[in-house]
C-alpha cells in the first residue's frame, strides 16, 4: 500500500510542478497519465502493487467524473451559455440519439457478437464525451464562447442522459425485465434517473448557496474552509442522486449549472474563490483514474484486442461522432470548420470507462470485447484528441478573427 502511495504521490508532484508547459504543449495531461500507468504498472515495470479492483475503480472514476462536471458547469459563463442554448440542445436531443443508432448500425456490421443489445449497450457507452478530456479546448479563449460553452453543456449531460438507456440495454441484455416491456421500463429509467438527479442537483445546490452567502455575510468562513464547500457539495449532489435511484452525474451538473446562474447570491470573484480548491481536487482525482486507467485496465483489456476492434474505435471518434454532428447543426449558423470543430472534439473519457466497468461487473456474456472496444476508443481518444486540441484551437480561433475583420 505505502507503494502505491508514493509511487502516486511523487507522480503527483512533479506532474504538478510542469502542468503549464505540458498544456501549452501538443502532448495533453491524460497522454501522460495513461502512458506512466503503463509504464509502472504489469505491462511495464509492475512498480505499482495494484490488484485491479473493479468496483474501487468504477468508485474513484465515478466520483472524479462527478466533480469536473460540477466545477466546469459552475464556471461557465452565464452570458455566453444564455445565448447558445439552442446548439447543446440540438447536439443532445438530436445528435446524441443519431450516434447511437449510427454506432450500433456500424456495430452490427463490425462487432462480432450474438446479442444485438450488447451491440447497443457498446453504442450507449461510446456516446458520451469527455468534460475533463475536452477541458484544454473548452479553456482556451482562441476558440468561439459560443463553440466551447455547447460542447461544456454537451459534455457534461450527455453521460447522464446514457445512464438510463444504458441500464435499458443492460436489462434486455441479460434478459432480466420479467414481465416489464421496453418501452414502460424505458420511460421508469429516464423519470427515475433523470429526475432525482435533477431534483437533488438543484435543490442541494440552492440551499447550499445561499448557506454560504448568509455564513460570509456573517463572516464565519475563514480561509482555510472556504476551500472546501463546493468540493463537499459535489460529492453531496452525486452521492445523494445514486442513493436515491438517480444519475449522480445529472445532479453534480445540474448543481453546477445552477451555481452559475446564481450570480446575485454569489460574485464571480467570491465564486472563482470557492471554485479554485474544487477544480485542484478533481484535476487530481482525474490524474490518480488516468493513471490506474493505464496500469490495470488497459493491462486486463489487451486479451481481447482484434483489429476488427481498432477500426470501430476509430470510426467511433470520427463517422459515428462527427456525421450525426454535421447534420443536427444544418442551419445552426455554425460554419462548416466550427461543425467539423465540434464533431470532433467529442473525447471519450470517464464515462465511457465507468459505464464499461458496470458492464463487465454484470457479468453480461463476452463482455470482455465489450470493455476492450472501450479501452482502444478511450486510449485513440486521448492521443487524438489531446494532439490535436490546442493546435486546432490556435489555428480555428485565427481564422475566424481574421474572417471577422475581413467582413
Amino acid at each position: 500500500m505505502y507503494e502505491t502511495i508514493a509511487v502516486l504521490a511523487l507522480f503527483i508532484m512533479v506532474y504538478s510542478s510542469v502542468a503549464g508547459a505540458v498544456e501549452r504543449s501538443r502532448i495533453s495531461g491524460p497522454i501522460v497519465f495513461t502512458c506512466f500507468g503503463i509504464l509502472i504498472g504489469p505491462a511495464g515495470f509492475a512498480l505499482l502493487d495494484w490488484d485491479a479492483d473493479r468496483e474501487l475503480i468504477r468508485s474513484l472514476a465515478e466520483v472524479t467524473l462527478a466533480m469536473v462536471l460540477f466545477t466546469d458547469a459552475a464556471g461557465a459563463d452565464v452570458r455566453v451559455l444564455k445565448n447558445t442554448t439552442g446548439v447543446p440542445a440540438r447536439l443532445l436531443l438530436i445528435g446524441l440519439p443519431l450516434t447511437i443508432a449510427l454506432g450500433f448500425a456500424v456495430g452490427t456490421v463490425l462487432i462480432d457478437h450474438p446479442s444485438l443489445f450488447a451491440i447497443a449497450l457498446l453504442a450507449t457507452m461510446l456516446a458520451p464525451t469527455d468534460a475533463a478530456l475536452g477541458k484544454a479546448v473548452i479553456t482556451n479563449e482562441a476558440v468561439p464562447d459560443e463553440i466551447r460553452q455547447s460542447l461544456n453543456v454537451e459534455s457534461g449531460l450527455n453521460d447522464g442522459i446514457c445512464v438510463p438507456v444504458l441500464l435499458l440495454f443492460l436489462a434486455l441484455a441479460l434478459d432480466m425485465t420479467g414481465d416489464i416491456t421496453p418501452l414502460p421500463l424505458a420511460a421508469k429509467l429516464v423519470v427515475e434517473q433523470i429526475g432525482i438527479g435533477l431534483i437533488v442537483g438543484l435543490v442541494l445546490t440552492f440551499i447550499a448557496v445561499r448557506l454560504l452567502k448568509f455564513a460570509r455575510h456573517r463572516q464565519w468562513l475563514t480561509k482555510t474552509w472556504t476551500q472546501i464547500p463546493i468540493f463537499a457539495l459535489a460529492l453531496s449532489c452525486f452521492a445523494v442522486a445514486q442513493q436515491l435511484g438517480g444519475s449522480g452525474f445529472i445532479a453534480a451538473f445540474s448543481g453546477g449549472l445552477l451555481m452559475a446562474f446564481m450570480d446575485k447570491h454569489l460574485s464571480t470573484a467570491v465564486k472563482e474563490e470557492y471554485l479554485l480548491a474544487s477544480e485542484g481536487a478533481g484535476d487530481t482525482l482525474a490524474l490518480i483514474t488516468w493513471v490506474i486507467f493505464g496500469s490495470a485496465v488497459v493491462w486486463q483489456a489487451l486479451g481481447n484486442f482484434s483489429w476488427t476492434i481498432l477500426l470501430y474505435s476509430f470510426m467511433s471518434l470520427t463517422v459515428i461522432r462527427m456525421l450525426p454532428v454535421f447534420l443536427c447543426l444544418a442551419g445552426s449558423g455554425i460554419d462548416t470548420e466550427g461543425k467539423l470543430f465540434i464533431g470532433w472534439f467529442g473525447p471519450r473519457g470517464l464515462a465511457s470507462i465507468v459505464f464499461a466497468v458496470m458492464v463487465v461487473n454484470s457479468e453480461l456474456p463476452d463482455s470482455g470485447s465489450l470493455a476492450m472496444t472501450v479501452v482502444c476508443t478511450v486510449i485513440l481518444s486521448i492521443v487524438g484528441h489531446g494532439i490535436t486540441a490546442n493546435p486546432w484551437a490556435r489555428a480555428y480561433g485565427k481564422r475566424r478573427s481574421a474572417a471577422r475583420r475581413f467582413t
